[in-house]
């Protein structure tokens, strides 16, 4: 009991000391019954000392197999088919280049040839010996008020 102070009441009544009570529990719904995928097996194992333990069997966790690797990896395929084609791609611009070379020779072949040939006529038509034509003396010519008389 705690000691008398002087600025306290006395206690005169004994303190309330309260017992809990029993609660009772109304029971909830049951819950609406599922339709189990699958029921398990009910095992009992009896123990040493006689005791009965009931319970679900347990099946142990199985593994998805593993899908067997290819010996090469996907990756290394697909690199060496890239540089399969771009391989094919260089000879094929290699070949094009060849080409453009070759033409653009041709070209200034035809342009040399043409250009000797033409200079060639031009050649002829200028220092020719044809009867065809005027033939003018000038010494014996007379040139009045920029005129040309023969």
């Amino acid at each position: 009991m705690l000691p008398e102070h002087p600025d306290w009441p006395p206690m005169t009544r004994a303190p309330n000391v309260h017992q809990p009570m029993p609660v009772n529990v109304v029971p909830a719904a049951p819950p609406a019954p599922a339709q189990p995928r699958t029921v398990a097996a009910v095992q009992s194992v009896v123990l040493p000392d006689g005791r009965v333990v009931t319970g679900y069997a347990i099946e142990p966790h199985k593994t998805e197999p593993v899908a067997a690797k290819p010996p090469v990896s996907r990756t290394a395929v697909n690199i060496a088919l890239g540089g399969v084609g771009f391989a094919a791609v260089c000879g094929g611009l290699l070949l094009l280049t060849t080409f453009i070379t070759a033409l653009a020779a041709l070209v200034q072949q035809l342009i040399i040839l043409a250009a000797v040939i033409f200079g060639g006529w031009i050649a002829v038509q200028v220092f020719g010996h044809g009867d065809s034509g005027t033939t003018v003396n000038i010494r014996k010519a007379i040139f009045k008020r920029n005129h040309f008389h023969s």
